[in-house]
């Protein structure tokens, strides 16, 4: 019996070793960025002090949800070396059309919403299928989706937005987890979970960083890249046709203009968390700090009073350095190798 509980002990500790090695490496992998994190934490709070509310905790929270789900998916694309400008245009059209259907054309709630995410995913494989199969560079072929589902958006919804009261829907995006945790940060941590574990911890995401590392040799390897290609870009879709259902939930209504530069951030989520522009690199942890720096920074520009136009800027140059930053990390790589050859 002692032998027993001695070995259901080591187990214990075995577990909470683990797990907090894997915190620890979270935070060491992604110091640069939790700095950063901390320091705009720290200006906003300063600036503002309606910042470190709990009310606005929760909106935060909610905000950076939305950029989440879209910044998943595109850091397995970037990763791959492409590159998505058609997810801001899905979450617009999906939607529109999931309001629409069930406002307009009565269909049912539940079928309303499965069209909607189908429609969007569907956007998403059609792309990977051009970039895979005809290897069209998948910053034209995205942008011609981005401008094919936001003209649906529109030429469905007239231009106009859809208001819908159905309370399964709009406690979608509303909700609360035991009247505390709201549902958009409840889904945001179900999908970060399980796109680390597809990409840390399975051969599909090892596939994903040989792509992206080298696409010769990983073809030489034998992986499928085609079938990977079009899987990424499949779940870019459906995670962007997502974050557009949950959104409209929130906004009691369907808006054919609310994608509008989603795609922005959604790189600059990505540059941020360290994932490189050049493929290969990058991690789900730095892209959710990275989400939460252009959270904060939207909040914290919004309590201040700075116009949206000028928080455009902000983000340009912010995307802007990180690439820069990211140049230079190649760069002393390179060097690094050469040296030590």
């Amino acid at each position: 019996m002692q032998q027993e509980e001695l070995s259901d002990m080591d187990q214990k500790n075995k577990k909470t070793s683990l797990a907090d090695n894997a915190v620890l490496g979270i935070f060491r992998n992604n110091v640069g960025i939790i700095g950063v994190l901390i320091i705009m934490c720290a200006i906003v709070s300063f600036a503002t002090d309606k910042f470190l509310t709990p009310n606005n905790i929760i909106s935060v929270l909610r905000q950076i949800s939305i950029n989440a789900y879209i910044a998943l998916g595109m850091t397995l694309i970037i990763i791959l070396g492409h590159i998505d400008l058609s997810v801001g245009a899905i979450v617009a059209m999906s939607g529109t059309l999931t309001v629409g259907l069930t406002v307009n054309q009565g269909l049912p709630i539940g079928a309303a919403i499965l069209a909607g995410i189908v429609l969007g995913t569907l956007a998403g494989f059609v792309s990977g299928c051009v970039v895979s199969r005809f290897r069209v560079p998948a910053f034209i072929i995205t942008m011609a989706m981005m401008n094919v589902c936001s003209g649906v958006a529109y030429v469905y919804s007239g231009g106009q937005s859809t208001r819908i009261n159905d309370d399964f829907f709009v406690a979608i995006g509303t909700g609360y987890l035991f009247n505390v945790i709201p549902l958009p940060v409840v889904y945001m941590v179900i999908l970060i979970a399980l796109c680390s574990f597809v990409l840390g911890k399975t051969r599909f995401g090892t596939y994903v960083y040989a792509i992206g590392g080298n696409r010769e040799a990983a073809r030489l390897s034998g992986v499928p890249i085609k079938k990977v290609e079009i899987i990424v870009f499949t779940l870019s879709g459906f995670l962007s046709a997502f974050a557009g259902l949950v959104l409209c939930s929130r906004m009691y209504s369907g808006q054919p203009s609310v994608g509008s530069g989603y795609e922005l951030d959604a790189i600059a989520a990505c540059v941020l968390g360290g994932t490189s522009m050049s493929g290969g690199k990058g991690r789900i942890s730095g892209t959710v700090f990275g989400a939460m720096v252009i959270g904060v920074i939207s909040n914290g520009l919004n309590l201040i009073g700075v116009s949206s136009y000028w928080q455009l800027i902000v983000k340009g140059l912010i995307i802007a350095c990180a690439v820069l930053l990211d140049a230079q990390k190649d760069k002393l790589a390179i060097l690094k190798k050469k040296q030590a050859a």
